[in-house]
């Protein structure tokens, strides 16, 4: 497991555990820590990457698949990650495509380096 991983994975844990004892949690909707349709991240990061050569993403609106797409991450762009939250399946990246000028949310199993290592404190 890559060290960045391992960090978001304890961070979604120690968020679980702390759930006192004895309390009935209901998920309404989305988890509050995902990023609705339409949200943008903070830029707590900078790392600017190259999307791995032959491997295409869609940019959303939001951290997850029902969101629109609004650009890719294509082949070789350069990227620069913001910060990361959950949604579908783990965590994404909030990001800009430096190439193309699009901005949006990637999956992080789909990024160089797993996307992001800061959060984006949502």
């Amino acid at each position: 497991m890559r060290t960045a991983f391992r960090a978001k994975l304890a961070a979604l844990t120690i968020g679980v555990l702390a759930v006192p004892a004895g309390l009935v949690v209901t998920a309404a909707g989305p988890a509050s820590a995902s990023a609705y349709c339409g949200r943008t991240g903070p830029l707590n990061d900078g790392t600017e990457v190259t999307m791995t050569k032959g491997v295409s993403a869609n940019m959303r609106s939001g951290s997850s698949t029902s969101c629109a797409v609004k650009g890719w991450a294509d082949n070789q762009d350069t990227l620069m990650y913001y910060c990361y939250t959950s949604g579908d399946g783990g965590t994404w990246t909030w990001l800009w495509n430096i190439d193309d000028g699009t901005v949006g949310w990637v999956k992080d199993s789909l990024l160089p380096g797993n996307g992001s290592n800061y959060s984006c404190g949502f």
